[in-house]
């Protein structure tokens, strides 16, 4: 499994990731995560459209909570736009969380079970079992038109690069 150190700090110290790093070009690898019910998505399931992944570490911190909330009033503004939220969260929180917050718009998902988005994409913290925070923007085809790791994991993803790109492949 590949190993990348110095990508990423969670309070103010380096960790790892594993798995492979995804890149702008690359065909996007299909995933299996679960939804809040527990049914399987992939991301074969959202072929078609622009998605948005948005990654959070727990939608349980207020960073987290900010950038869900913004992509999902984001999403609600742009036809054609899917926003996948993954996080490691279990379903049942993630389920919990929509209710409380009228989160409707994006799809939250658990990758809790077999981190299979994680380690294809490269998010995974080997030393917390979380997902680092970033986002990825694929297109109609399939092909990853942008990744960020956010370099602090308590810090924000870039919302405007994000869009930016979004943007050019509606």
């Amino acid at each position: 499994m590949t190993k990348r150190n110095d990508i990423v700090k969670f309070g103010g110290n380096p960790v790892t990731l594993i798995g492979a790093e995804i890149k702008v070009g690359d065909k996007a690898p299909d995933f299996t995560v679960l939804n809040p019910d527990l049914s399987s998505l992939s991301l074969k399931d959202t072929k078609g459209q622009v998605r948005v992944i948005s990654v959070v570490p727990s939608i349980d911190t207020s960073v987290c909570d900010i950038q869900t909330r913004w992509f999902n009033e984001e999403a609600a503004k742009i036809d054609g736009l899917t926003v996948l939220s993954i996080s490691v969260d279990l379903p049942f929180a993630l389920k919990k969380y929509c209710a409380a917050q009228g989160i409707a718009t994006i799809k939250t998902l658990s990758d809790h079970r077999e981190l299979d988005f994680g380690l294809k994409y490269g998010f995974v913290i080997e030393e917390l079992r979380l997902l680092s925070r970033g986002t990825v923007v694929i297109d109609k085809d399939d092909i990853v038109r942008h990744v960020e790791y956010v370099a602090n994991i308590g810090d924000q993803p870039n919302y405007d690069t994000v869009m930016a790109v979004v943007k050019q492949y509606l």
